[in-house]
């Protein structure tokens, strides 16, 4: 059972939340990722795509704050997905010094650029707004260690491909993780790009 070999934090927060068994989704994907593979994992809603995300995303980053620029960047559609995964994350970092950040483009620009600027560990976003901080200088990711894609069937969209394959050329080392319900077009650029080498799981 993969939960077993996770932080002693968040084997806590799974006892404190009474979840005890991983779904099929978590018990094939879970090892895979804490692994360093970069991953495409497609799954069914339902299945529990967004707690091995969080749990392999905190698990990369050891439970604990450091430094001030971004380890983490999670993207996702919109402001409301950002918010939401934002207020998931909490529930896992209660009782942590991680630093969770939720931005969006209806965020002034310049308020988020004081804010990161503030010291964060983990970066919720759209590739869209990621790329704006980042032509602007209001964002480091030098030290990034994980990028994740959340629900990402929104890269079907192929602007929003075309921003996180811009993102990506500018990062020297990062482990990539996809997760979607199904496979498309944009999906397969990205193998081109930064997930060559990549694992693939299915659930």
């Amino acid at each position: 059972m993969p939960f077993k070999k996770l932080h002693p934090h968040l084997l806590d927060c799974l006892e404190r939340l009474e979840i005890d068994t991983p779904t099929p989704f978590q018990k094939s994907s879970i090892p895979v990722i804490k692994s360093g593979a970069n991953a495409f994992c497609f799954a069914e809603k339902g299945s529990g795509k967004t707690m091995a995300l969080i749990l392999t995303t905190l698990q990369k980053l050891k439970c604990e704050e450091v430094g001030d620029a971004p380890r983490a960047v999670v993207m996702v559609e919109n402001k409301e997905k950002a918010l939401e995964l934002e207020e998931a994350f909490l529930e896992y970092t209660k009782y942590t010094s991680l630093r969770v950040y939720a931005s969006y483009e209806q965020l002034h620009i310049d308020v988020q650029k004081s804010e990161i600027y503030m010291g964060i560990d983990i970066l919720i976003t759209t590739p869209k707004t990621l790329n704006n901080l980042f032509l602007t200088n209001g964002v480091s990711i030098s030290e990034l260690k994980i990028i994740s894609v959340d629900d990402a069937e929104f890269l079907m969209n192929k602007k929003e491909t075309t921003f996180l394959i811009a993102i990506g050329a500018s990062i020297k080392k990062c482990q990539y993780v996809i997760y979607s319900t199904k496979t498309h077009p944009q999906l397969k650029r990205l193998e081109e790009h930064f997930m060559e080498h990549s694992r693939t799981i299915k659930a």
